[in-house]
């Protein structure tokens, strides 16, 4: 029941433009106040800071290094497999003219 409350108070804000917690509620002049549903409980209690991932570049770089060094050797291999069938041989053109 209250999810779907939830869901019919979003699609009304959607609607209805003067509603929507980032737009400005009057005129010029007037200030934008951003809704922070995602810091806090429905009751109103403030809820815990995320947990940081340490060592995040770290954790990326030994995960995007290897594939791209897999993703190289791949390459390579068609290209010379390829070129082995003469599927795609590029053409040596002398312009020393």
């Amino acid at each position: 029941m209250a999810s779907a409350l939830g869901r019919l108070a979003r699609l009304s804000a959607l609607r209805n433009a003067r509603t929507s917690p980032l737009t400005p509620s009057c005129g010029p002049g007037s200030t934008v106040t951003p809704a922070r549903a995602a810091v806090s409980t429905p009751s109103g209690a403030i809820l815990p800071k995320p947990k940081k991932t340490p060592f995040g570049l770290i954790r990326i770089a030994l995960v995007l290094v290897p594939f791209l060094y897999v993703g190289t050797l791949i390459s390579k291999n068609f290209a010379a497999l390829l070129e082995e069938h003469d599927i795609f041989v590029p053409e040596d053109d002398d312009d020393d003219d």
